[in-house]
């Protein structure tokens, strides 16, 4: 709830002085133009950033405004961008500074499983995601020749143009971006917390108004994902997941359990927190599964559920999704928006049943 209302009103402020605007411009004139690139840039900006330490929901937090926005204004569109920027975010998420990679690590040692942080958790995740980002990239360029590739159906000029100076509302604005972007990288500060902070100081020092600014956070899309979360709370302390492990083990075997792992954290991750529900509920319940099933690889099953648990992400159900989804601009049809995130989100769970179980259930 505080990620989502905090970070919406910050960049909301952002939005209504003009800030987000100038950026786009700028983002825009560094490719030259070539709106091709751009999705490539924000996948490239996540990851570094995810790596660093900033994690994905950071990342997508940081990014996910400046994204949106520039989706809307090149015709590339948000479905595009949205899986573009998650992927990337997610392809660095496991790094040992990074929120997620802290998670995982810290599980892995408490099985007392010699997993390299960097050889065994970031790198399977990082490969993955990047392959399904660059295969997703290609079919939208595919997709979107006709409106990429022929000028004289998108003008440029109305983006390219010289744009003014940043005013001094502007260059407070774009100060407290830095401080957040800094504060969440280099001193693993709470995005949310932080971006609230800043959004209330820019209030206070005239930079914003505060009422018009309110009205841009998306209360229905945070009320949904919260209500959703707290709902998979109530089925995991009534001893719903337990009761999903055991049926688990009775449809598995050491050679497909890879896959059959990845499916249902998939499933169960599209509508719910990758790292703090999905990995603490499946991954210390790994060596009980193997006991039950009479064998299997532990290293193997851990990698399944980190990629199968984040491969899902783009659902709006999810936090990633949903911050997406709460920055997408007020011309997109949110609803439609939702639906195709939804349903790409879902058939993800398949992509990486079959993933985990070529990679990690086949060697």
């Amino acid at each position: 709830f505080i990620i989502l209302v905090a970070v919406s009103y910050l960049f909301g402020i952002a939005s209504h002085n003009g800030t987000l605007d100038k950026i786009t411009q700028i983002m825009i004139r560094m490719v030259k133009g070539k709106r091709i690139f751009l999705p490539l840039i924000f996948f490239v900006l996540a990851v570094v950033l995810s790596t660093l330490g900033a994690g994905n929901i950071g990342t997508v937090a940081l990014l996910a405004p400046v994204a949106m926005a520039i989706a809307e204004k090149t015709a590339l569109g948000v479905f595009f961008m949205t899986i573009m920027l998650i992927y990337g975010a997610n392809a660095g998420t496991f790094s040992p500074f990074a929120f997620t990679g802290i998670i995982a690590n810290g599980l892995v040692a408490k099985l007392g499983l010699p997993m390299n942080p960097w050889s065994e958790i970031y790198l399977p995740s990082f490969l993955i995601q990047t392959f399904i980002a660059l295969a997703n990239y290609f079919f939208f360029c595919f997709l979107l020749r006709k409106k990429i590739f022929h000028p004289q159906k998108f003008s440029m000029e109305t983006i390219t143009t010289a744009a003014e100076p940043f005013n001094q509302k502007q260059i407070f604005t774009l100060l407290a971006i830095a401080l957040l972007i800094a504060g969440v990288v280099l001193f693993k500060m709470d995005v949310g917390f932080l971006a609230l902070g800043l959004a209330v100081l820019l209030t206070l020092i005239g930079t914003a108004k505060g009422e018009e600014e309110m009205r841009s956070v998306p209360w229905s899309v945070v009320m949904m994902v919260c209500g959703v979360g707290t709902l998979v709370s109530v089925v995991e302390k009534a001893g719903g997941m337990d009761i999903l492990i055991t049926w688990l083990a009775k449809i598995s075997n050491p050679q497909n359990v890879t896959g059959v792992m990845a499916f249902v954290v998939g499933i169960v991750s599209s509508f719910s927190s990758s790292s703090a529900v999905v990995m603490p509920t499946f991954i210390p319940l790994v060596p009980g599964l193997i006991e039950k099933m009479g064998g299997g690889n532990a290293v193997a099953l851990v990698s399944s559920i980190n990629v199968g648990a984040h491969i899902v992400d783009v659902s709006p159900l999810s936090t990633l999704g949903a911050l997406c989804l709460a920055n997408a601009a007020k011309s997109e049809n949110k609803i439609k928006l939702f639906r195709k995130l939804l349903i790409y989100g879902f058939s993800m769970s398949v992509v990486g049943a079959a993933t985990s179980y070529i990679f990690f259930g086949l060697r």
